[in-house]
């Protein structure tokens, strides 16, 4: 926890006199809250961490976490955590920090409410926002981070071989977004890391769909995309597949999407320019018979949320380092017809990089 409050504020110059994170009320939680403090349960609404430049991480929670908070900082010496109540809150924190402190916020995150309750604790405070040093901090992943989002990653691999066992003529696209999500669970997920796409037929052509009651009829195309969440650490994979009868096109669109992937892969490695990742892979579809239908960006950074600090898109500027983890995600999509995508997520590592989710990516036609 010390390392990561250092590697935050380190960014920030002058340096302030503290980083103050601030948990509003769920969903309105700021998982830079549980980056400085790597707590493994609870919500920590309201709850407040105070980092300090010399690592110290003061954490303020009420009665309702109060045993998470203690035991996650029970062999750290650098955290101290404070019982908060409505009436002594305020008074903790003008304890710990002076009304005239250099105080560096999650401006991305922090509610407006939180704000102005933070501007009359400290009157005098001069305010700074540390969105951008919190994003640099948290891009590059440290090892205990790599191996939650693996196992997270793991658990959506498994899942992703077991889909074509789970499809059947009439089960509706909601159903089988269930099955997914009960089955990552039974593997040991703690949630899902966002709601579950399944897309049957021409919903395929729908990036970001939700799933509806339309039905599986053979002859369609499907498109899952989900992912677990496992100790606050997200995954995120996508698998495609077709349903009965060959469709032809949709074959040589799988087949493009996969060397579109091949493509961007190759040129992973440190210090290579995010675009030129995404480029490559567009590359491939532009010279295909369905140029333009390639319609988001290669993929982005996934951690503590499943869409974590940059996205990879043709006027990115980030530079891959390593210890990044990324999803690498091109996709095909055709209106009225289908869609095909394939997503893995992957750490960037000193030779280039490392596959994160294993699940089979080429064309498979699942019997009806």
């Amino acid at each position: 926890m010390k390392d990561r409050v250092h590697r935050i504020l380190a960014q920030l110059h002058p340096t302030p006199d503290a980083l103050v994170v601030v948990n509003a009320i769920d969903p309105h939680l700021d998982q830079c809250f549980f980056y400085a403090f790597d707590v493994p349960s609870g919500l920590f609404e309201g709850s407040v961490a105070i980092g300090l430049p010399d690592g110290k991480l003061h954490v303020l929670t009420s009665a309702l976490e109060e045993e998470s908070a203690r035991q996650a900082a029970k062999h750290d010496p650098n955290v101290d955590v404070h019982l908060m109540t409505t009436a002594n809150r305020d008074s903790i924190l003008q304890r710990l920090l002076p009304a005239d402190a250099t105080i560096a916020l999650h401006y991305r995150e922090l509610t407006h409410e939180s704000f102005l309750g933070l501007t009359k604790v400290w009157p005098k405070a001069t305010w700074v926002d540390a969105s951008l040093a919190i994003r640099k901090a948290r891009l590059v992943k440290d090892a205990a981070e790599i191996q939650r989002i693996e196992e997270a990653a793991r658990i959506g691999s498994k899942v992703g071989t077991e889909i074509p066992s789970f499809l059947r003529t009439g089960i509706t696209e909601i159903e089988l977004a269930a099955e997914i999500e009960h089955r990552m669970m039974q593997l040991g997920a703690s949630g899902r890391s966002f709601a579950t796409i399944c897309a049957f037929g021409s919903n395929g052509a729908e990036p970001h769909y939700s799933p509806q009651n339309r039905k599986l009829e053979p002859g369609q195309s499907i498109v899952c995309d989900f992912g677990a969440y496992y100790h606050r650490y997200a995954s995120d994979i996508t698998r495609s597949f077709h349903f009965g009868p060959t469709d032809p096109e949709m074959k040589r669109v799988h087949e493009t999407v996969y060397a579109a992937q091949e493509a961007a892969l190759a040129k992973i490695r440190p210090g290579v320019a995010a675009k030129d990742v995404h480029n490559a892979a567009q590359a491939v579809i532009d010279a295909s018979p369905w140029k333009g239908r390639f319609t988001h960006g290669l993929g982005h950074s996934i951690g503590l949320s499943v869409h974590d600090g940059f996205g990879m898109g043709p006027t990115t500027e980030d530079v891959l380092e390593v210890g990044m983890t990324i999803t690498v995600e091109p996709g095909i999509y055709l209106p009225g017809h289908g869609g095909v995508r394939i997503e893995d997520d992957i750490v960037v590592t000193e030779g280039g990089y490392r596959f994160l989710t294993t699940a089979p990516r080429k064309y498979l036609e699942v019997s009806a």
